[in-house]
């Protein structure tokens, strides 16, 4: 075992069941979406995470299994009104999500308008209280650290369960100071989601050792390929 991986605190086998196994992509089809459901059950993957029009589709091909479905909501701007954003999650919560992963306001969070953007999470909160948790997407990519320390505050005191990154389609992506810097502004009960350039192993692992306790990536098969593939672990 490498030098990097005696300090590793949890068993990389386990990996799997921190991934949200992701298909986010406008041209996605149902044969692609019942694809990212059949890995996900063979490999032990945490979620499916989709738009909302195939929660049906997912819920339908999940039957049975353990894998839960996320659904993006807001996505990918965050620009929608919280009405918009409290309605949608509450439809996809009503078809079968477990999961709602919101993007927040940014414009609001840059201009400095911190209580639109509270009130903006809390709604969508709300809307699926008692049927799903919320994980708030920050877009690190447009924030600077003061910035990223507000939406953990914001988040939390919206009532929402996680916060992430990234949507993957914003400047930057998940990095290791942003993952320790987030695990360090929210409470234990708090997850902290990466997502956004996640594709190997190495670098999965790195996100859970600075604090990630799920991991937002369409690279899941690649990533459980390089465990079994890695003799070191």
């Amino acid at each position: 075992m490498s030098e990097a991986r005696k300090g590793l605190s949890i068993d990389p086998k386990q990996i799997p069941s921190y991934i949200d196994h992701t298909l986010l992509k406008a041209d996605s089809n149902e044969q692609a979406v019942l694809k990212l459901c059949d890995e996900a059950m063979k490999y032990g993957f945490y979620s499916v995470c989709v738009n909302g029009v195939w929660v049906p589709v997912c819920k339908k091909a999940l039957a049975g299994s353990e894998v839960h479905i996320s659904v993006v909501c807001g996505f990918p701007l965050g620009a929608n009104d919280s009405t918009v954003k409290a309605f949608e999650a509450a439809k996809a919560a009503e078809a079968g999500a477990d999961e709602i992963d919101m993007v927040l306001q940014v414009g609001r969070l840059l201009e400095g308008n911190y209580d639109a953007v509270r009130a903006d999470i809390r709604a969508v909160v709300q809307a699926v209280q008692g049927q799903a948790i919320v994980k708030v997407i920050f877009e690190t990519g447009f924030l600077n650290e003061e910035q990223k320390m507000i939406a953990c505050r914001l988040s939390e005191e919206a009532g929402a369960h996680y916060v992430k990154t990234s949507t993957g389609f914003g400047p930057g992506g998940a990095t290791i100071e942003d993952i320790s810097l987030m695990r360090a502004n929210v409470s234990a009960s708090i997850g902290v989601k990466a997502s956004g350039g996640v594709r190997d192993l190495e670098t999965a692992l790195k996100m859970i050792e600075a604090g990630a306790t799920r991991l937002g990536t369409s690279s899941g098969v690649a990533i459980v390929n390089g465990l079994k593939d890695n003799s070191s672990y």
